[in-house]
């Protein structure tokens, strides 16, 4: 009798092994920090303090988010300051 609870999705993670994967940007949270998701299995990755990629966990994830929470606070108060700001030329 066969069990029932066997992984399902061998065939994408064969092609990944095959091909190689094929990562898309999923999430841009800085112009330098990205978070890429392979479009065969899945597979979650971000962008390093060092620039390489690594696994995507939930540490990473939360961490993403205050980054892309602070980049983006950042950005409005120079969109704003530039606005308000009256230019001599």
């Amino acid at each position: 009798m066969k069990n029932s609870t066997q992984k399902k999705g061998g065939l994408p993670k064969l092609y990944c092994n095959l091909f190689g994967h094929s990562y898309e940007v999923t999430k841009q949270v800085t112009y330098h920090v990205k978070e890429y998701k392979c479009k065969h299995c899945n597979r979650e990755l971000t962008t390093y303090s060092n620039g390489h990629l690594i696994e995507l966990t939930p540490k990473f994830k939360e961490i993403n988010s205050i980054l892309n929470r602070i980049h983006s606070s950042k950005q409005a108060r120079l969109k704003s300051r530039a606005y308000s700001e009256p230019s001599f030329h």
